[in-house]
């Protein structure tokens, strides 16, 4: 049975401060940075308040939250980030669970205790410029538009991947330096820093964090994923808007990773990877933090275009358990409710419960649990582990579908267990559910 549980949001009291009022020129040509710095410095020493974002276009480099501090969009109020080197340095931090090396996070906090982003402006990640675009995924009049933008092409066993800069192209073909690489994490850094924009941001990274308000906002065109809050307590994204095109590659909705008491509400979702994603870490390294992502609910949220409306992994080594999904809909995704895990993960996913889900236009099956997934990057794909020690073996266990239904004539569900582990995948529960035939 699902645990309830309470999410503290949180209390943010003090005055507004008019980002114009520290020097903020709107009209998306004049760079904002130090006005929203002044602003969010001046209310976070002042005990806290409202960064408050006026109407119109602004264009600024990487946004820092603050204790205590509100960002908060007016109706018509647009945030545009910029791209150059200067203002996004390189740094390590965690990502697809495990520490990697990044561009800094257009908005992020570390650390931050009762923080906000409300308003139902738009934050717009200006992702086109960092994103690769896979052929496949376009038409030809939009690939021969791209290719009037930048010549870089990069062949795979996909076909082209169109990149936006020279400095992507190269830095794809030098490979991707990890942060162990060299013998200390700056030596590693300093050879990743000429092809910086290689090494795309998540738009907002939210890392160990407490009482955290996400409201009203429309998030878009991210360079990677859009949101991703690690490590994070007492999370609410209400009434929220994402938005990726179809071909946007790693564009992913939300990714929630090793967080506990998160409440994800009347949400909608177009995105070009997974919609709403549940992690807690890849493999061995992820295992020694015993930090899992726990007491979740995600209800009322629409999901269009995604590679899955919910999903838990591949990423879930330190595990996932009492989790909640009700009353959602999802409709033109590649699949509909998706767990998804490998040999080298271990962990165990546990007691999540999946009620009234409504699926159409699924491209694929409307459910799956497996264990043999791959990361596919480019032209190369995650080694596949050939470990056999048992604490590398995944569980999924306690998986409850009540009352799924999916409308597509050819709807199935597929289920498969790792190689040589039957018991990988165990005590799956169908209850009143529309799914076609399992394969």
């Amino acid at each position: 049975m699902f645990k309830e549980f309470e999410v503290a949001l949180p209390k943010i009291g003090g005055e507004d401060y008019d980002i114009t009022k520290y020097g903020a020129v709107s009209g998306g040509k004049v760079s904002c940075t130090k006005a929203f710095a002044k602003a969010m410095d001046a209310a976070h020493s002042n005990g806290g308040g409202r960064v408050i974002v006026p109407n119109g276009i602004w264009l600024t480099g990487p946004i820092v939250l603050k204790s205590n501090v509100e960002l908060h969009l007016s109706d018509n109020a647009v945030i545009n980030f910029s791209k150059n080197p200067e203002e996004y340095p390189l740094i390590v931090t965690d990502y697809e669970g495990i520490k990697r090396i990044r561009a800094v996070s257009q908005i992020s906090a570390e650390g931050a205790e009762n923080i906000a982003i409300t308003g139902s402006g738009l934050i717009n990640g200006n992702g086109h410029l960092w994103r690769p675009v896979k052929q496949f995924k376009v038409t030809e009049r939009q690939w021969n538009r791209l290719l009037t933008k930048s010549e870089y092409v990069i062949d795979s066993k996909e076909g082209g991947i169109w990149v936006p800069t020279k400095s992507i192209y190269d830095g794809r073909y030098e490979g991707e330096v990890f942060p162990d690489d060299c013998a200390a994490e700056e030596e590693a850094l300093a050879k990743a820093t000429p092809f910086y924009d290689y090494y795309r941001p998540v738009m907002v990274s939210l890392r160990h964090c407490k009482k955290i308000l996400l409201e009203d906002v429309h998030f878009q065109n991210s360079a990677a994923w859009n949101i991703h809050p690690y490590f994070c307590e007492d999370l609410t994204v209400s009434h929220v808007n994402v938005n990726n095109p179809y071909f946007a590659q790693n564009g992913d909705g939300i990714d929630v990773e090793s967080c506990n008491r998160v409440h994800i509400a009347y949400c909608d979702f177009q995105t070009g990877d997974d919609g709403i994603c549940l992690k807690s870490g890849k493999d061995r390294e992820a295992r020694k933090l015993k930090v899992p992502c726990t007491n979740v609910y995600v209800h009322d949220c629409k999901v269009g275009q995604s590679h899955g409306g919910f999903v838990v992994g591949s990423e879930m080594s330190r595990g996932v358990s009492n989790v909640l999904v009700k009353n959602c809909t999802f409709i033109d995704s590649d699949i509909g409710l998706r767990f998804k895990s490998a040999l080298g993960r271990g962990g165990v996913v546990e007691d999540i419960y999946m009620e009234d889900i409504y699926m159409s236009n699924m491209k694929n099956e409307a459910v799956i649990v497996t264990m043999d997934y791959v990361l596919n990057q480019m032209d190369f794909s995650d080694p596949v582990s050939q470990s056999t020690d048992p604490e590398d073996v995944p569980e999924f266990r306690n998986l409850y579908f009540t009352r799924c239904i999916s409308s597509d004539d050819d709807a199935f569900y597929r289920i498969k267990p790792l190689d040589g582990y039957p018991e990988s995948i165990h005590d799956l529960h169908f209850e009143d559910c529309v799914l076609g035939e399992r394969k």
